[in-house]
């Protein structure tokens, strides 16, 4: 009697822990994505003949194309659709107009920005995150800054300070707050809420070896992720 007593109990402990893990399985699946249905447009700043700022060899586009990459990761992995204005090392044009001709530089590049703003209306955008990094003659100066435009989409503010509490919160390298600008076309024609995050200053020596490292530009691509998902799901602090 006693054996059958112990089947018996055994036989129940593993109904039990299969239903369990069985509803849990299911709790899990059907729990919406952070980032479900949100389509997001990933700027990698600059590309082709833009290379945008340089310290030695190392060149702006080239760590804004693999920031934005791993950015693009980290969103789909929240759930968003992400459009990239590009993924290669050539500037947008190059990617989605390769045949594309112009008689200047000048030119290309004023093209080039209107190609970008349109991709932002043309795949029905919910958002528009342009990746840069910055440099200027002093060493001192370091640390990430998220940029809106001042006149731009008036939920432009939000995701900007959304992802600079994020920063502050996860990488630690500034105390900046995220700051209103006038300068960036692409803030103001966007359509939808945009910033510009400058993830760091390749002038600073630290900061340079740490934007060239893919540890480090994935921790700056998750800080950003999670940003925009608090912004998204009004957990902004």
């Amino acid at each position: 009697m006693k054996r059958w007593i112990v089947i018996g109990l055994l036989l129940l402990v593993s109904v039990t822990v299969v239903i369990y893990e069985t509803q849990a399985s299911d709790r899990a699946f059907f729990l919406p994505a952070p980032l479900g249905g949100i389509k997001i447009v990933v700027d990698p700043g600059h590309g082709g003949m833009d290379g945008g700022s340089s310290v030695g060899d190392v060149i702006e586009k080239d760590i804004t194309l693999k920031l934005g990459i791993a950015l693009e990761k980290e969103l789909k992995k929240q759930g968003a659709v992400v459009v990239m204005t590009r993924s290669q090392s050539g500037d947008a044009l190059e990617e989605h107009n390769p045949k594309a001709t112009f008689p200047t530089i000048r030119a290309r590049k004023i093209a080039d920005l209107k190609l970008r703003e349109e991709m932002i209306v043309n795949t029905d955008a919910d958002l528009f995150i342009s990746v840069h990094v910055n440099a200027i003659p002093e060493e001192r100066w370091r640390g990430a800054q998220v940029f809106y435009h001042k006149d731009g989409h008036v939920e432009g503010g939000a995701v900007a300070k959304a992802i600079q509490a994020s920063i502050r919160e996860q990488i630690g390298n500034t105390e900046r707050e995220a700051l209103a600008i006038k300068q960036v076309y692409l803030l103001k024609k966007a359509t939808v809420p945009a910033v510009l995050v400058e993830t760091g200053f390749l002038s600073n020596p630290e900061e340079l070896k740490l934007l060239t490292t893919e540890d480090y530009q994935k921790k700056m691509a998750k800080a950003i992720a999670d940003g925009i998902e608090n912004y998204v799901n009004g957990t902004v602090q």
